[in-house]
């Protein structure tokens, strides 16, 4: 392609529009349905205490430092790390490979939450919601692997989401990205806080919110239960695969990182935490409605979104409301997502090829898209999706950015570097803890989840699917995504990086971008 004409890099036109970006993404649909069950299943209230080390020793560390490498590198994921070092830029087009699967399926749940804000009203998934949602609305095939017909009810609002989350990307970071999520963000608290409320108000709310409180201080004694508060920490702050380093190269020279890391880690915490009143305060009503304890009905997931809350929904009083708020809130909160994840993509293709935003948004979106489309509206559909999510998660995000820290911490040596250029213009300064946090505790704990990953999964398949299907269509994934990396990094850059994207030093801060490498 031709070379473009040097192009300043967009910035957010202020630190708040970038806090509530960072914010935006990473309060997203797992921190709804999937917090309150790892809390209530490793050992109630008593798990807070891990999961805050986890926060405060791991979660607010790696954000700093994407936050670094990208105001650093004004650059995205592969481009950065190309500026740290050559080789390392497979680090960024495996975060890039990443995104793009995760784009795929993410944006189908969304569409099915679409299309429950609808069913609320009517309540369409009548006295079986589990029958509705598997055999009426996604048509589910018997087994794994059997792609045999398409549904357009989930296809149609897939489209509708794509279109909404590309016409705001083409917009651009200031005009779109950022004004979206001052909308959203206090759109999805608004709706939340109503939902919590109502959720308190209902028969059996305290008996919920006693069973997920309830501390169990043996647990703490449980190593697993330590590596389920790290876990969902880095699966619910947005790191490891590259959108807090591509929201941070649009960052302005003298931007505060470690304040907006604070903030943004304990935003992000605050609503988790909010998410578990309104979910078990809501379990703790239905217990008590099918006269059971909260354990029964307790769950995790798409099965207590789509199947827990609608039979919820059509037993409490005003339940349609409860129905909107809940979907509505789902909706929200997964689109301030999708768009930070597909924006890692268009922001890769910009840097590499040096088209503008427009055709980067068309040219990323549409096959992005189209994948969607063709791959998860079918009836094989959530077979697909349940196998991705679950080897991107595992095998893609926690050893993409277990690589990413042995890289600049060990490898490279960059953090006393990094470190320099974060203080220089933060007013939380950073200390020895922070190197220490990356370069010993976070390795380490992420090392540990890997083994303890493969280790169960080779003792047994996941959900019991067939090897063949896992193959393919899980380890594939995964794997597909480390070779893509590597691959793409052999591609010599035929460009210069836009201007803006490379690195400028801050007053403190060391003079160049090699400073501080091994010779």
């Amino acid at each position: 392609m031709a070379q473009q004409a040097h192009r300043p890099r967009e910035q957010w036109a202020t630190r708040a529009g970038f806090i509530l970006a960072a914010i935006g993404s990473a309060i997203g649909l797992g921190n709804i349905w999937r917090f309150p069950a790892v809390t209530y299943e490793n050992g109630g209230g008593a798990f807070l205490l891990p999961y805050l080390v986890a926060l405060v020793t791991a979660g607010i560390p790696l954000l700093i430092l994407e936050y670094t490498i990208g105001r650093r590198y004004r650059a995205s994921p592969p481009a950065a790390f190309h500026q740290l070092a050559r080789p390392a830029e497979a680090l960024g087009w495996w975060q890039v490979a990443i995104c793009f699967v995760i784009a795929t399926y993410y944006a189908v749940i969304l569409a099915w939450a679409v299309r429950y804000v609808g069913f609320s009203a009517g309540q369409d998934w009548g006295d079986d919601p589990e029958t509705f949602l598997f055999a009426d609305f996604l048509e589910l095939a018997d087994e794994p692997g059997d792609v045999s017909a398409f549904v357009p009810g989930v296809a149609v609002p897939l489209i509708a989401v794509w279109i909404v989350v590309l016409a705001i990307l083409a917009m651009g970071v200031r005009r779109g990205i950022e004004q979206a999520n001052k909308i959203f963000i206090p759109l999805l608290v608004i709706f939340f806080t109503i939902l919590v409320i109502r959720a308190l108000t209902l028969d059996g709310a305290a008996d919920g919110l006693d069973a997920l409180f309830s501390p169990d201080w043996g647990e703490l004694n449980n190593g697993s239960v330590w590596v389920a508060a790290y876990g969902q920490i880095f699966f619910s702050l947005s790191i490891g695969f590259g959108i807090m380093i591509t929201y941070a190269s649009y960052l302005r020279r003298r931007s505060d990182l470690t304040g907006s890391a604070l903030v943004a880690g304990f935003a992000n915490s605050s609503f988790e935490i909010l998410a578990g009143i309104g979910v078990f305060a809501t379990l703790g009503f239905m217990a008590a409605q099918a006269g059971v304890g909260v354990d029964e009905v307790s769950g995790s997931g798409l099965g207590l979104a789509f199947v827990a809350f609608p039979q919820v929904i059509s037993e409490m009083p005003a339940g349609w409301l409860f129905g909107l708020l809940f979907f509505g809130s789902l909706v929200v909160a997964g689109l301030s997502s999708l768009i930070s994840i597909v924006q890692v993509i268009v922001s890769a293709v910009q840097d590499r090829t040096g088209l503008g935003r427009t055709r980067s948004v068309l040219l990323v979106g549409g096959v992005t898209g189209v994948v969607s489309v063709l791959l998860f509206s079918t009836d094989g559909g959530l077979y697909f999706l349940d196998a991705a999510d679950h080897f991107i998660n595992q095998y893609g995000i926690a050893l993409a950015a277990l690589a990413v820290v042995i890289t600049v911490s060990w490898l490279l040596r960059r953090l006393p570097a990094l470190q320099a250029d974060a203080d220089a213009t933060s007013a939380v300064r950073l200390g020895m803890w922070w190197r220490i946090c990356l370069g010993i505790i976070t390795p380490l704990v992420l090392g540990w989840m890997m083994i303890d990953s493969l280790v169960n999964e080779f003792d047994e398949n996941y959900e019991g699917y067939p090897t063949s299907f896992l193959v393919y269509s899980g380890w594939a994934v995964a794997a597909g995504a480390i070779l893509l990396g590597v691959l793409l990094t052999l591609i010599p850059w035929r460009r210069r990086p836009a201007a803006g994207a490379e690195a400028a030093p801050v007053p403190g801060a060391p003079s160049t971008p090699d400073e501080g490498k091994r010779p």
